[in-house]
Parts: structure tokens; C-alpha cells; sequence
């Protein structure tokens, strides 16, 4: 791609010097004198009257591969869909034609009257308030507020306390949030503390999904095996992590330190 830029800036500026192409491409003169040096060896370019200008089949090169690129945009765009229609969840009773904004409320994206919201659409098939209506005429985009994720050690020590399971339940959030134990051990003693549900498969994709959909999530896990549940929040984007062992007394403060 950037001999092709290089290529194209040669044939339409007829430049004297590198230094303006490596500008305009963001690359540093060495960097642009490199790719010349590539493309004089394969006859594609020449300096001829103090201009560096592309050769005959430089030109020919240049015109077959801008022609092939744009076919494979033309295919690619092909493929990609302009979202006009969705269907939500409706946050109070909808009629047909009823202007809504669309948000993620506890991860589940919602349809609430008005259209003040960074989302907006119109019903086509209304409902009442909890049942799926479908929204059409979209404009905008759905907000994403991502959530923290609370990871919380236990440590030998800790599985041998006779309150573990009160100081476990003082952790445990609303019904709503994602709770999760990595390992059979937190999983025994959050089990033993909780009748929420306890995930306790792919914990680290499942609690990125949640905190990106807005839902925060706490997991529990043994000290030993933190590194291991750490290493699946590497990569792009990763959500808010609060990271600290298990208090010992009261109820944490979500948030208080993040790693």
C-alpha cells in the first residue's frame, strides 16, 4: 500500500524532492527513499529531469492494482448492512409510530418514549412494557458506558474462615450483575453464601461482554490463580478492572483502586 501511495503521489505531483511525498504520507525520508529504492529496482519508477515520475510500466502497475483495490472495496461494501431496523425491549408501553430513544439498560438494549436519546427510531410493532417491539427509521448511535469488572482474591487462609461465607455475601451485588468464580474453591464458598447465580465458564470473555454492555461484574478467585484470569483482559479495549483481596469486613467500595 505504500508503494502504491508513493506511486500515486509521483504521477501526480511530479515532486523534486522526497521529503514533500514522505509528508504527505507520513513517513520520514528515509523511510520514502527506501521505497523508492524498491520500486526503481522493479523499473516501476525514475528520476528523469530532477523529478522523480513513474515509468511507463510503473504507470501500467499503477492503474491495474488501483483498479483491483477498488474492486475489492466494491465487494467489501457489498457485504457490510445499514442497520435501519432492530428490535429492543420496551421500557414502558409502545405504540406504532410512537417516537423512542434507544439505550443498553442492564445490558439488554431498550426503547424508551422520546427522542432525546443518541439513538433514535420509531416504532413499527408496538408492545407493552417488557415485551419486544421492533424500532425502525434508525438514526445515531446506542451510547456504551463500559462497567468495572471487581476481582476479588481468596487466599488458603481465607477458605479456612468461619465467616467466609458472611464476608462473601456482604460482596455479592444486585441480582442483575454478573457474578462469577474462577476455580472450585470460590465457587464452593460462593455457593455457600449466595442464591444469585455463579458463573462459572469462560469467566473472563463472559465478564468483558457484561462490562461493555454496561453490566459490572465481580469475580472471585483463588490468589494463586489471578495471573492466569488477568491474562484474559489482555488485548484491545479491555474493561475497568478493580482489583483487591477479599475485605475482611465490610462491604468494599466499588472502584476504591484499579489495576
Amino acid at each position: 500500500m505504500t508503494e502504491l501511495l508513493f506511486l500515486y503521489e509521483c504521477e501526480t505531483l511530479h515532486p523534486s524532492q522526497l521529503r514533500p511525498v514522505a509528508e504527505r504520507l507520513g513517513l520520514t525520508v528515509q523511510a520514502a527513499s527506501h521505497t523508492y529504492r524498491q520500486l526503481a529496482r522493479r523499473g516501476l519508477v525514475a528520476l528523469r529531469d530532477g523529478r522523480y515520475r513513474p515509468t511507463f510500466e510503473g504507470v501500467a502497475w499503477l492503474h491495474e492494482t488501483l483498479g483491483r483495490l477498488e474492486d475489492d472495496v466494491r465487494r467489501r461494501l457489498a457485504h457490510l448492512h445499514v442497520i435501519r431496523s432492530t428490535r429492543a425491549v420496551a421500557l414502558s408501553d409502545l405504540r406504532r409510530n410512537d417516537p423512542v430513544s434507544l439505550e443498553i439498560r442492564d445490558g439488554l438494549l431498550s426503547a424508551r418514549p422520546g427522542s432525546s436519546g443518541t439513538s433514535r427510531g420509531r416504532v413499527a410493532r408496538g408492545g407493552a412494557k417488557g415485551r419486544i417491539v421492533e424500532v425502525a427509521d434508525l438514526e445515531g448511535i446506542v451510547t456504551l458506558e463500559p462497567s468495572t469488572v471487581s476481582i476479588r482474591t481468596l487466599s488458603e487462609s481465607d477458605l479456612a474462615d468461619p465467616h467466609l461465607a458472611d464476608r462473601l455475601r456482604a460482596l455479592v451485588g444486585a441480582e442483575g450483575e454478573y457474578l462469577a468464580a474462577e476455580g472450585l474453591e470460590p465457587f464452593d464458598a460462593l455457593r455457600r453464601a449466595t442464591p444469585h447465580r455463579i458463573h462459572r465458564f469462560a469467566v473472563g470473555a463472559a465478564a468483558r461482554e457484561a462490562a461493555r454492555l454496561g453490566v459490572p461484574g465481580t469475580i472471585v478467585v483463588m490468589d494463586r490463580d489471578l495471573p492466569r484470569l488477568l491474562a484474559e483482559f489482555s488485548g484491545p479495549d479491555p474493561p475497568p478492572l478493580d482489583v483487591l483481596p477479599l475485605p475482611k469486613g465490610a462491604r468494599p467500595s466499588r472502584g476504591r483502586r484499579r489495576a
